[in-house]
């Protein structure tokens, strides 16, 4: 902290970034060369600080949103935050102006210019924090993917961008791992997600299988909530099979890191299953070994 109580810039960096341990993938391992690990590292501490504005898990005190030149009477208010944000965003993509406010964008702004990022994928995941404020249920399964189209695919076609190994058919590939682990996270968090008043459980599966959100909240799951859970796991397994050819049209480390990804969820709907379809107590969570056997699997390019 400095003299006047304030977060020094090194710190705001700091409490976002140590963040990327506790994810459900590797963010960037230390097998991937040392200029892609900054690269993705700058990219995850953006990605996390939308997250963490939207959610309202910014740490206490402010300093980001002051960092944002948000006023501190508005510094709970997570819209005008985003909003902030973007416009910090653009400063980023300005070939010319004033250099980005925040910590978190200085560090972004060479990894931009070094791999030619677009702003489109960043605009992605701002949008979707901004939908959370406004949008808490989704209708139909379309629905949800429209939502993970703007969450969750930009993060994945971002490491395609970073490696510079982006095609078109690479990242058709991608966004169903992406969307097929967003959905996986969403199994995981039901009871926390519906804490935050979120459901990401399409509305017309709950009916179909005859649940309320109500059994949603229960300690344990009841039968109709497990055989929902089931279906929407068995979509992303779908999901997930139809992406990983993307692991296998790659070479070298970068091979290991997308085979990770589709490791890591094959390996949380395994854990999904493991507790029968129960995720309300606590997100059921894979073992290393198991982590590790998925990995094996899809390296080898088997399901």
């Amino acid at each position: 902290m400095t003299a006047a109580g304030q977060a020094r810039p090194a710190d705001l960096e700091r409490a976002t970034l140590d963040k990327a341990a506790a994810e459900n993938f590797p963010v960037a391992p230390f097998f991937l060369p040392r200029a892609w690990r900054d690269d993705l590292m700058a990219v995850y501490g953006f990605a996390r600080l939308v997250d963490d504005i939207g959610d309202g898990d910014l740490a206490p005190g402010g300093a980001d949103a002051r960092a944002l030149g948000v006023p501190d009477d508005e510094a709970e208010d997570r819209l005008t935050l985003l909003d902030a944000l973007e416009a910090d965003l653009h400063r980023v993509f300005a070939p010319t102006g004033p250099a980005p406010r925040h910590p978190l964008l200085l560090r972004l702004e060479p990894t931009v210019r070094r791999r030619a990022l677009s702003p489109e994928p960043f605009l992605g995941l701002i949008a979707a924090n901004r939908q959370d404020q406004l949008v808490t249920r989704y209708e139909t399964y379309d629905d949800l993917l429209a939502y993970c189209e703007l969450s969750a695919n930009p993060v994945g076609r971002l490491v395609l961008a970073v490696t510079g190994t982006a095609t078109p058919e690479r990242i058709r590939r991608s966004d169903a791992i992406c969307t097929a682990l967003q959905i996986v996270e969403h199994l995981q968090d039901i009871a926390e997600d519906l804490g935050r008043d979120r459901v990401y459980v399409p509305a017309a599966d709950m009916k179909r299988f005859h649940v309320q959100e109500a059994d949603l909240a229960a300690p344990t799951a009841g039968a109709s909530v497990r055989a929902l859970v089931a279906f929407q796991a068995r979509r992303a397994l779908d999901l997930l099979e139809e992406g990983a050819p993307l692991v296998g049209s790659v070479r070298g480390r970068l091979r290991l890191l997308l085979a990770g990804f589709v490791a890591g969820g094959r390996a949380a709907v395994r854990a999904i299953a493991a507790a029968d379809y129960d995720v309300l107590p606590g997100p059921p969570k894979p073992g290393t070994l198991q982590l590790l056997r998925e990995t094996g699997v899809t390296l080898r390019g088997k399901g």
